[in-house]
């Protein structure tokens, strides 16, 4: 069987993770289905949506047109509120099959598409909401092109930034948001999209599991997620592996916060008295 883990680790490590590979080993580590074929045809599909755009340099509002029309339009890619539901919503082999998913999916496919056309694009990692901008991601916000690809690539203006920042958060819009987001970071929001997507299915707690590891595997990452990791196994009634975790975990706060790490203790033993 093909470790998927340790293929996205590798990546994930390399001096320029590749996006497109990332979020395709993931996807396959998230569906028990999928094989090397899924993903050498989810790589030749972007291939082959690239090859539709026409050749040539253009500015970055004529950019924004283009992929608007051959992606969003041609080609079908939207989303819609149903596929918060769907798991399939953030694996980048389905959402290349079924021309729908997240905006953070979306995204990544007018990403790895313009990007193999040379087009001047970047991912904008809005509180709530992923888009895509085209041409400077220095330049004044009124200068600068966004799209929304989970509106098939509707032109988005400043203002509907700033509207979409104040839904999700209730604050302004800061310039730095509009900052182009790094692969890796754009990974790390997909796999807590699929951790919430799992946190209210407890019968989908494998898949819960199997983000968090991936997020594990990532070159930084929260100690916290140490905890929240032998949790899920105390949940998922592993409760010795839950215990042990939840043990190393104590070690590690113990320095700073000696309270919580008697708190953490006494729920390992909890944990391991359930087992009586």
């Amino acid at each position: 069987m093909t470790d998927w883990g340790r293929e996205f680790a590798e990546e994930a490590r390399t001096e320029r993770p590749d996006l497109t590979r990332l979020c395709l080993l993931l996807g396959a580590a998230c569906d028990p289905l999928a094989t090397q074929r899924d993903l050498d045809e989810a790589d030749v599909e972007l291939d082959r949506l690239a090859g539709l755009l026409p050749y040539g340099a253009r500015a970055p509002q004529a950019w924004a047109a283009v992929l608007a029309e051959v992606l969003g339009e041609r080609e079908g890619f939207h989303g819609l509120s149903t596929d918060y539901q769907r798991l399939e919503s953030s694996l980048l082999h389905h959402v290349l099959r079924r021309r729908r998913g997240l905006p953070i999916l979306l995204s990544v496919i007018w990403l790895e598409v313009a990007r193999r056309a040379k087009a001047p694009v970047y991912g904008i990692a809005l509180p709530g909401h992923f888009v895509v901008g085209l041409g400077d991601p220095l330049a004044p916000l009124q200068d600068q092109v966004l799209a929304d690809p989970f509106a098939g690539g509707r032109e988005m203006t400043g203002r509907d930034a700033e509207l979409l920042v104040a839904g999700a958060t209730g604050e302004t819009l800061d310039p730095s948001m509009l900052l182009p987001a790094d692969p890796l970071d754009i990974v790390r929001r997909i796999l807590n999209n699929i951790r919430a997507w799992a946190a209210p299915r407890p019968e989908r707690s494998d898949v819960a599991l199997i983000a968090l590891d991936l997020q594990l595997l990532l070159p930084s990452h929260p100690a916290r997620l140490r905890y929240e990791r032998a949790e899920l196994l105390v949940q998922r009634g592993d409760f010795l592996g839950g215990a042990a975790e939840l043990e190393l975990y104590a070690d590690v706060v113990a320095a700073i916060e000696p309270t919580a790490a008697d708190r953490i203790r006494s729920r390992a033993k909890a944990a391991r008295a359930m087992l009586n």
